[in-house]
């Protein structure tokens, strides 16, 4: 009875949070969608013309006249921008120009190359993080300072040099691993280190700060105290405070490694949606270019909920509030 009365109020606390949630994530999509249509009809250029070929292709006034009035571009802005948000209020996300088909099939055949990119780079960022903050929290202050100076570097370094030192490295002198990808696990290492380094370096940051907040939190005193050694401290203790703040980050930093596909694909010739994004951006095919940012937006609120329920599972503090009501 008492565990019924407790799951029925915590139900009115509940449905508001899946509400928010719910709404901002419309919201964001809402935003998404008219910044990208607009951000668009600012670049130079006809639509029509690119529908038609690109101006190479010669196309008469008369077939432009008759593409404009097909897709509605001979409509007022407003109307395009209303027709557009409609459409993808059903789910339409149009038929590509430039291949002329449709933008969700195409999307999808993409989508599973950069995910897996992503979700790679993100578990061997974590790696990466949790290794260096580990072990400059173990050497004392020269071990911490290094080990802030090598985060603090490596979330600096840009994709294309840190691909081509890679390349350089890797491929050009060592000859071990294909500049470009290959299509099995080889051709993914190169791209996932270049994405996850600087993703790395950034939680590394992060964690170290909240690791040295938390050895000096009374919980950690207090255990010491008990007759814990520091390492067990930092392990059964420590760490899982330190990650909080990281784990709120994943998102953003699944989000970052999204947008940075578009370089490294480029880079590596890997398909994915951040060579579509660039390809669809050169010739101007305005619905996978929309397709994508929404996709790449619908990932990132995903994955930002993801990561709000994995910190409040790690997070104890959340358990005794969560009590505490």
């Amino acid at each position: 009875m008492t565990s019924h009365r407790g799951t029925l109020r915590a139900h009115p606390s509940i449905l508001p949070r899946i509400g928010v949630r719910l709404f901002g994530a419309v919201v964001v999509l809402w935003a998404v969608a008219t910044v990208t249509f607009f951000a668009l009809r600012l670049i130079p250029g006809d639509p029509a013309q690119a529908i038609l070929g690109g101006p190479g292709s010669e196309a008469s006034q008369e077939a432009l006249d008759r593409v404009r009035e097909q897709y509605g571009l001979d409509q007022p802005l407003l109307v395009q921008y209303l027709q557009q948000l409609g459409r993808l209020a059903t789910g339409d996300l149009g038929v590509s120009y430039a291949q002329r088909t449709p933008v969700a099939e195409l999307l999808g055949e993409q989508l599973g190359n950069t995910l897996v990119l992503a979700a790679c780079s993100l578990l061997l960022a974590w790696l990466l993080a949790l290794v260096l903050v580990v072990w400059s929290s173990r050497g004392g202050r020269i071990a911490a300072s290094v080990g802030n100076g090598i985060g603090l570097l490596a979330a600096a370094l840009p994709h294309f040099w840190l691909a081509t030192v890679l390349i350089s490295l890797f491929s050009t002198w060592l000859g071990w691993l294909p500049p470009v990808s290959t299509g099995d696990a080889s051709g993914l290492v190169l791209p996932v280190l270049t994405l996850a380094i600087p993703v790395a370096g950034f939680l590394a940051q992060v964690m170290s700060e909240s690791l040295l907040d938390a050895l000096s939190s009374p919980f950690a005193l207090s255990a010491r105290a008990r007759g814990e050694s520091r390492r067990g401290v930092v392990f059964r203790h420590a760490l899982r405070h330190a990650a909080v703040p990281a784990i709120n980050l994943s998102g953003w930093a699944f989000g970052y490694l999204i947008s940075g596909a578009v370089v490294v694909e480029t880079i590596f010739a890997r398909p994915g949606l951040g060579r579509t994004l660039l390809a669809a951006v050169t010739v101007r095919d305005v619905p996978v270019v929309t397709g994508v940012v929404l996709f790449s937006a619908l990932i990132y609120i995903v994955v930002t909920l993801i990561a709000d329920a994995a910190a409040a599972l790690v997070d104890p503090r959340d358990r005794v509030r969560e009590d505490a009501r």
